[in-house]
């Protein structure tokens, strides 16, 4: 479900009321653990947090005019969905991930790729999600994308 908000705050304010809360709360988590140098910007109809132009002019090799993308939220048809690519281009980040996740939850990880899928929202790992934000610096992610995505 894309939406056509032009921020953050108008994308939270359509939601249903069950999934406002869910969205603040993992904006809210997002902001609190993100490194530095990650920028919030509304992309691909979703909350997303990027690498600026300003830090990487190079932007996303699919589309360069777009800036870095590393993490998104939003609320889908069926679950809320958090994408984050740290976990998707780097193996040792995705198994800790992986299990972090199953010693702190007892429902069963629906994962793909680069998105984590949470159907009830009563079950998203906040704390969890956290740490992972606060995993992968700026820099981190360049070089990673760099060397797994963009080079492929």
């Amino acid at each position: 479900m894309r939406s056509d908000a032009a921020t953050p705050e108008a994308y939270i304010s359509n939601l249903p009321e069950d999934r406002k809360s869910a969205i603040s709360s993992l904006r809210k988590t997002i902001l609190k653990n993100l490194p530095k140098g990650f920028e919030e910007v509304m992309n691909y109809g979703m909350i997303g947090y990027v690498v600026p132009h300003s830090i990487y002019p190079e932007g996303y090799h699919c589309s360069p005019e777009l800036p870095l993308p590393f993490i998104n939220i939003a609320s889908q048809k069926n679950f809320v969905a958090f994408y984050h690519s740290g976990i998707y281009a780097d193996k040792t980040l995705y198994d800790w991930f992986v299990s972090e996740y199953s010693k702190q939850e007892t429902k069963k990880l629906d994962m793909g790729k680069s998105c984590v899928r949470f159907k009830k929202v009563a079950h998203i790992p906040y704390d969890l999600l956290g740490k992972l934000c606060s995993k992968m610096t700026v820099d981190q992610w360049i070089a990673l994308y760099e060397r797994n995505i963009k080079s492929k």
